[in-house]
């Protein structure tokens, strides 16, 4: 698993690897799932460690709303802990 917030210390060759290793791939991040930083990641695990990987990358993100400035609120619309078990769950 690569953290994204660690993101910026990794390249792409340590995200390529630690797929090819699993097999699996589960890109999670707070923002939209349209158009955000892991559809990208995503797409590009996909082009180039498909043959590698033992189904498709999941995505696990934000709501496809705007981020509330309630905390409270904003909870509901990012990944809990509970989104992101759920999903790498469904993988394994």
């Amino acid at each position: 698993m690569v953290d994204l917030r660690t993101l910026s210390p990794l390249d792409k060759e340590t995200v390529l690897a630690s797929a090819r290793k699993t097999g699996r791939a589960v890109v999670v991040h707070e923002a939209v799932k349209r158009g955000g930083v892991g559809g990208d990641i995503a797409a590009m695990l996909m082009e180039e460690a498909y043959d590698d990987l033992d189904g498709p990358v999941l995505r696990i993100a934000g709501r496809n709303t705007p981020i509330p400035y309630n905390l409270n609120i904003e909870k509901a619309c990012v990944p809990s802990v509970e989104d992101i078990v759920a999903g790498v769950l469904r993988i394994v």
